[in-house]
């Protein structure tokens, strides 16, 4: 008698990824995390927005931790990182390639959190595509106006005491208070 070996369970840890989509102004490079569930039962999609004059690594200590119940995707903003730059390179191109991210993965509805410029450019989606952004997590907050622009639920997040790089610095209880808030 063979005995079939016996099978390991999966682990117990989220899978994070690069991979590239294309957007109207070429290649969006952009930073995976999915659940260890493997997605069937999940949250709402989150999808993270760097600041200017960074990319998407300021989220690669904190997608782990928001990634244990729902896919999160991190783009380098149109002309950031390893993506291709779009012609004005604004916030409204942006919004326009985290849109077309959106359409190309098929998402019906998805969460927002921004650092400064992609603060900027989560509210420019949220006011332009109300049917798709549900929440907004936003840190380095733009103007009242702007905040006024979207209608959707929001969490300012406070990252000024947290140092140069709040998503390295505090990442488990950045995510638990981020988490928490989705969840609603």
């Amino acid at each position: 008698m063979i005995k079939a070996p016996k099978l390991s369970a999966l682990p117990d840890t989220v899978r994070t990824r690069g991979a590239y989509f294309d957007c109207e102004f070429g290649q969006l490079h952009v930073r995976t995390a999915f659940p260890t569930t493997g997605g069937f039962d999940e949250q709402v999609t989150l999808i993270c927005l760097h600041p200017i004059d960074a990319s998407s690594r300021t989220f690669g200590g904190i997608l782990p931790e928001l990634a244990g119940v729902r896919s999160v995707y991190a783009p380098d903003l149109p002309g950031y990182g390893e993506s291709d730059s779009s012609p004005g390179r604004s916030i409204a191109d942006a919004a326009i390639a985290i849109s077309d991210l959106a359409n190309d993965l098929r998402l019906r509805q998805i969460d927002l959190l921004g650092v400064q410029y992609g603060a900027e450019v989560a509210l420019e989606l949220a006011a332009s595509r109300p049917e798709l952004v549900r929440r907004l997590v936003l840190a380095g907050v733009p103007s009242t106006e702007r905040l006024n622009a979207a209608k959707q639920q929001r969490l300012l997040v406070n990252t000024a005491a947290d140092g140069d790089d709040p998503f390295d610095a505090a990442p488990p209880a950045l995510a638990a208070q981020i988490s928490a808030f989705l969840r609603g």
